[in-house]
Formats: C-alpha cells, sequence, structure tokens
C-alpha cells in the first residue's frame, strides 16, 4: 500500500481486500474439506443424522471414537470429540526472553516503521483448557455470528429466542391469536374421566373442613361405606390416589447419559439404556429391592442406544442404535452368548445378506416395539420409513416409505394383534397403517394437530386410544375413530403450520404458537417441556392406577402427571431429589466427554428426564434422565407413594446412591462441602402441593 495514499484511500483498500464477515463465517464454518468440522452446523442431537453407507467390512474403519462421534452430535455438543495435543514446560517462561523473541527479528528495521511489542500476556494450564473446551470456542463462534449477523451486542449471557446458531432465524409467527391454547379443564378430558375408561370417578365428598384425603381416611370411609361406593370401586379410588412423590428411594448412578428405561408388562423386570451402548437389566420383581440382573452391549454402535423393548415374555431385549441393525439379547443372567444382530435393511434380496461387522449402515432406527405375540419388531426410521421385522424369517417383510421426515416413534395399536400400526415423524403427523389393507401403500387414516415434529407415540393397548408428545410442547391425546381421511389429509399443506423451531437448542416461545385448524385431537396437555431430545409420554398402568392419568418426562428435570381433563394431578421434582447427590469432577478435563452447554452456567447441576415407567402393581415411578455437572452423566430414580410422610421409618433409607450394579459407592458421598447443601434439599423433597400451570418454581433453570 502506497505512503502516499490518503486516510480515505488506505480504508477504501482495507475494505476491498477484507473478506466479508458472512462469508467469513461460511469459510470457518462450513469448510469439510479442510479435514476440520462443520461447527456452523450443530447437527447435534437425535434428529438430523445421515447413516454412513461406506461398505468397508473392517470393523476398525468406523471408530466410534473418530468416526462416528465426528459424524453425529447431540444438542450442544458439536466440539466434544475435538482432541487437542500440547506441550508445556514446568518451568515459567521467562519474560525477558520472551521479549526478545517476540521483536529479535525487527531489530535490524528503522525505528520508524518498527512495530510496538505486544504485551506479554501470561495464559495458566487451566485457561488454556478453559479456551479450547467446548464451551469457550462455542461462545466465540456464537459472538462470530452475532457480530455477522449485525448484533455486536449480543452477549453470551443474554438469549436471543430467535437466534439458531447458525447465522439464521427461525420463522417468526404473526400477530399472537388470542385464547390458543385449548381451555384447561377439557370439556371432553371431563367427560372422558366419567365414562369409566380411564379410572373411577367417587362420588360427592363433602370437603369443608378442609382435609386431606390421606389414605387413613379413604379406608376408613371403605370399610363405614360412607361414600356407599363398592368395594371394587373403593378399592380403585384408593389405588389411583397413590401418586408418587419427589422424593426419591433410590438414586442410580451412571457414568453415561440414560435414554430409556421401562419395566416389563408384569413388573417384574426393568431396563435402563445408556449412552455408553449398554443395556442394564434389573429383576423388579420387589419393586421396592431391585435386584441386578445382567448388561447387554450393542457392539459398533453409533452415538447412543436409541431405544430398546422387550419381548412380551420378557425372554429377550431388542435394543437398536443409529444404525439399520437391531441387536436381541437374551435376558437370562445365565446365558452369556453374544446378542443376534437383525438387520432390518435386508428384505430378502438375493445376496444382500452380510454379517454385521459395523462397516456399513443404511439408515439409523430411532423407536422399536415388539409385537403383541413376540413374533415381529417394528421400528421407525431416518430414511421416513417404518419397517417390520420378522424374527423367524430373519428378514424385514415390509417397508412403508409413509413420512417426509424421520419417524421418531412407532407403535402397535393393539396388543393382541399385529396389524394396526401408529408411526409419527418430524412432518408433524401421527399416521395410522393398517397392514390387511395396504394394496396401495396409503395409510389407513392421519391425526394432524402438532404443529411441530413427534417425539414419541404410545397405544392404550385396546386399538382405539394414542398419547403423543410434541416439539411444541403438548401432549395430545387421540381417538381412532377420529382419526382424519386419507384423502382429505392429503391436501394439506402440514409444512404452512410450522415454524422451523429447533427443540435441540433453541427455547420454544408460546407468541410462537397458533392453534392447528385442522387438529382432531381429543385433549391436549401442556406445561411440560419438550427440548432437548425426544422426551416420551405414556399411559398409566391399569392395574396400579386404573388408567387415571397420562404422564410425560420434561426438560426442566420434573414428571408431570395429568389427569385426562389436562389439569396436573402431580409432579415428580427430579432434579431437586437428585441435586448434588454426586460429586463434581474438578479435574481440568471433564472425563466424560458428553456435556449440555448453554445458559449462564453451563457446568451446573442440570436434569432432563427423557423417559419415565411407571410400575404396573405399584404406585412406584422410575424416571431416566439426563442428570448430573453439565448434564453429562445420568440417573435413574425410583420414587413411591409415600402419603407426605417427613422421613422413612424403614430400611433402606430414602435416597441412597447406588453405582449401576446396585452397589451403594461411598465416592458418591465424598463432597463434604456439599453436604449442607444436599441436606438442604433434600428436607423439601416430600409431597408438595401441585402448582397451577401458569406458576412455574422451575424458573432459575432457564438455560
Amino acid at each position: 500500500m502506497s505512503a502516499n495514499m490518503s486516510s480515505e484511500e488506505r480504508t477504501a483498500a482495507l475494505d476491498n481486500n477484507s473478506p466479508d464477515p458472512s462469508s467469513h463465517a461460511t469459510n470457518i464454518y462450513d469448510n469439510e474439506d479442510a479435514g476440520g468440522e462443520s461447527f456452523g452446523e450443530e447437527d447435534d442431537d437425535d434428529m438430523d443424522f445421515e447413516p454412513m453407507t461406506d461398505d468397508s467390512e473392517d470393523p476398525d474403519f468406523y471408530d466410534l471414537t473418530e468416526e462416528a462421534e465426528s459424524e453425529f452430535h447431540d444438542a450442544d455438543d458439536g466440539l466434544s470429540g475435538v482432541e487437542i495435543e500440547f506441550s508445556m514446560d514446568d518451568g515459567e517462561e521467562d519474560e525477558q526472553g520472551g521479549n526478545e523473541t517476540e521483536t529479535g527479528s525487527d531489530t535490524n528495521q528503522p525505528a520508524a516503521t518498527a512495530p510496538a511489542p505486544r504485551p506479554l500476556v501470561q495464559v495458566t494450564r487451566s485457561q488454556i483448557l478453559r479456551l479450547f473446551g467446548q464451551h469457550g470456542l462455542q461462545n466465540l463462534f456464537r459472538t462470530h455470528n452475532a457480530n455477522a449477523l449485525g448484533n455486536p451486542s449480543l452477549d453470551e449471557d443474554e438469549e436471543d429466542d430467535g437466534y439458531t446458531g447458525r447465522g439464521s432465524r427461525r420463522r417468526r409467527r404473526g400477530q399472537p391469536v388470542p385464547n390458543r391454547y385449548p381451555p384447561i379443564p377439557s370439556e371432553e378430558g371431563k367427560r372422558l374421566m366419567s365414562s369409566g375408561t380411564f379410572g373411577e370417578t367417587g362420588f360427592y365428598e363433602d370437603k369443608l373442613r378442609k382435609r386431606k384425603n390421606r389414605l387413613a381416611r379413604r379406608l376408613i370411609y371403605r370399610e363405614l361405606s360412607v361414600n356407599q361406593d363398592p368395594p371394587a370401586r373403593a378399592n380403585k379410588l384408593i389405588s389411583q390416589g397413590l401418586i408418587p412423590s419427589s422424593n426419591a428411594d433410590t438414586i442410580i448412578h451412571y457414568n453415561a447419559r440414560c435414554y430409556s428405561g421401562q419395566f416389563s408388562d408384569d413388573g417384574n423386570f426393568f431396563f435402563c439404556c445408556g449412552q455408553d451402548f449398554k443395556v442394564r437389566m434389573y429383576d423388579t420383581s420387589n419393586p421396592y429391592k431391585w435386584k441386578y440382573y445382567k448388561t447387554a452391549t450393542y457392539p459398533y454402535g453409533q452415538w447412543t442406544i436409541t431405544d430398546a423393548s422387550l419381548s412380551p415374555d420378557n425372554r429377550f431385549l431388542a435394543y437398536s442404535s443409529i444404525r439399520s441393525v437391531v441387536f436381541l439379547a437374551p435376558t437370562d443372567p445365565s446365558l452369556s452368548a453374544d446378542p443376534i444382530a437383525l438387520d432390518f435393511a435386508y428384505l430378502g434380496q438375493a445376496g444382500r445378506r452380510r454379517q454385521f461387522t459395523g462397516g456399513y449402515s443404511h439408515f439409523g432406527i430411532w423407536s422399536i416395539r415388539f409385537s403383541g405375540d413376540g413374533r415381529e419388531v417394528v421400528a421407525g426410521t431416518s430414511d421416513h420409513s417404518v419397517y417390520v421385522y420378522d424374527i423367524e424369517a430373519k428378514q424385514s417383510i415390509l417397508r412403508i416409505p409413509g413420512h417426509n421426515d424421520d419417524v421418531n416413534a412407532v407403535c402397535f395399536g393393539d396388543n393382541s394383534s399385529p396389524h394396526i400400526l401408529y408411526s409419527g415423524s418430524d412432518d408433524t403427523l401421527i399416521k395410522v397403517w393398517d397392514r390387511r389393507s395396504m394394496g396401495d401403500s396409503r395409510e389407513a387414516g392421519v391425526f394432524m394437530g402438532h404443529t411441530e415434529g413427534l417425539t414419541y407415540v404410545d397405544s392404550k393397548g385396546d386399538g382405539r386410544y394414542v398419547l403423543s408428545n410434541g416439539k411444541d410442547q403438548t401432549m395430545k391425546l387421540w381417538d381412532l375413530r377420529k382419526m382424519m381421511p386419507t384423502e382429505k389429509a392429503s391436501e394439506i399443506d402440514v409444512n404452512r403450520y410450522s415454524t422451523g423451531f429447533d427443540y435441540r437448542f433453541m427455547p420454544y416461545s408460546e407468541a410462537d404458537y397458533e392453534p392447528h385448524p385442522y387438529d382432531c385431537s381429543l385433549v391436549t396437555f401442556r406445561g411440560h417441556r419438550v427440548l432437548k431430545t425426544l422426551i416420551r409420554c405414556h399411559f398409566s398402568p391399569p392395574g396400579s392406577t386404573d388408567s387415571r392419568y397420562v404422564y410425560s418426562g420434561s426438560e426442566d428435570g420434573c414428571v408431570y402427571i395429568y389427569n385426562m381433563d389436562a389439569t396436573l394431578a402431580g409432579k415428580i421434582d427430579v432434579n431437586r431429589a437428585t441435586y448434588h447427590s454426586r460429586p463434581r469432577d474438578d479435574s481440568p478435563m471433564h472425563p466424560h466427554p458428553y456435556s449440555i452447554r448453554g445458559g449462564r452456567n453451563p457446568d451446573a447441576w442440570k436434569t432432563c428426564v427423557r423417559d419415565a415407567s411407571w410400575h404396573p402393581n405399584a404406585p412406584v415411578v422410575a424416571a431416566t434422565s439426563w442428570n448430573g455437572w453439565g448434564m453429562q452423566t445420568g440417573t435413574c430414580t425410583t420414587h413411591s407413594w409415600n402419603d407426605d410422610a417427613d422421613d422413612d421409618e424403614g430400611e433402606p433409607k430414602m435416597g441412597i446412591r447406588v453405582n449401576h450394579l446396585l452397589e451403594e459407592d461411598a465416592s458418591l458421598y465424598d463432597h463434604p462441602q456439599r453436604g449442607g447443601r444436599t441436606s438442604q434439599f433434600r428436607s423439601q423433597l416430600r409431597s408438595q402441593r401441585v402448582q397451577p400451570l401458569g406458576d412455574d418454581d422451575d424458573g432459575d433453570n432457564g438455560w
């Protein structure tokens, strides 16, 4: 640059030679050809995944720590797989020597042109680790994107509801529609509650004295026939009123996030799936005293175990990962044989069957379910399809490419018949499939009403009622008799009613919600948060609750239990029950590679209840969660009904902490400076009065 140029000419030349901020961001974030990762695209949860298609049979070709984890991430984990090696001298650097090194190359330059030496800043080892850690780089890239968008004032602690982290914003709604949410309580829900299909409704009871309807009072009323209820009806009223409390009986700690956990239909078995590709199985014939059974492993899994399903006779457990292969393991602890691989991509083509070695994957599987007779397994996949696998034939016998996006949830409509299938997808639709009339490969009907993608679908098992969880932060109840005909559904553009909201790292604003004009659901439940991951919902069991409730996990660390009229029946606060229940790892490098970052304190104790299961014969709920410091570990907690008791006189004491083998681990208590605060929170864990839906007592978890 010429020294004779004016200041205006120098400025213009610099501007012409400077890269555009937006193109600069594109070069950094999207340059995958340079061997780096695409940091600008946070494909970092269970959803936007393109399965690997390389046909290499080398089992080392897809090493989990190198290829799989860099290919797929969870929420805000875009940099968790990056490893940086560096060496540091033990002694301190000589400042004078450092100055000579900095300016030594300029000693022969004229004094007028020599640049001023930069001040030396001493950086400690922990600061370097913090800078190159995930949170530091994430904030750096976020600030860069904000400046490129013309938001230089965006601070790392300020939350912009519309900011996606990709240099774009989701589509905003227009003026909010007044009274856009269905009223609570729901009139249709009241009718269902009084119909007898969802539990019993007792006779009118005088509550002028405002006494709590405790178990002892209910038993006295039953014996004295005060309410004129027959004994059978009185017993049902008593059992459906035993809602578990927030206090945890047992806290099972895992060194990886827990993705799902369910009781068997008879309540004698429980399994828990972790991100370490292991499924732990427990004997729960005594629901208050579990016994460790065995562990099954998914070889060559990718990212996590996505789902598992137990056969009706409890003999086999099927479990999946983000691959086209489902593994089938015996539950008998005396059998140590390797699990059997079921390749769902094999449809009977000649020459296509191959032995699974981890070197290929045609698609990923998000959800699986056993049929009622145990002969078939249905799966929802990332290639927008539903597969049905015949275990005896050892091949997929049906593929239904019926959705326009990932199929996140599948289930059978009737426990006694494999003909009716339900599938929920990110295209916001639940489709009903009747295998007896699929000559034209079309669905029998459609459930339309969610405005964002589906995360889970559960059937009551009677071939009539269906429950779904959606990313629009609502749970909906459906009736098979009121589904939308296929002809009408094909004329509606469902994308018109979606905002493009990404549940993985964006908060959901109620101002963006608009009721679906073609909503055919019976009841809409809201109050829980469906964020970060595919959170699940269920019907309460007929044995222990008389099918009185529906319940769901939540991103705020609670299990929400609803009456059928959409009112809140109870809430189990898992976050408070487990708060600081294991020591923080104070080492510079966390031993666990997966963590959820974000908010004002990313390393704080956080809980996200991904799944919950109600025991079929006892008032016990097992909550499976991402739980711990930075949400990088997992827990499975058991919560039982205790009638608002202040303490437990029995053994073992409530709140006991154990490892995955159900052995009490002293290291989980080895944190004396946390003891006082833990005791403070434990004293508040007893059953709490249900807050109205408008009150949000968990606002301090806004991360």
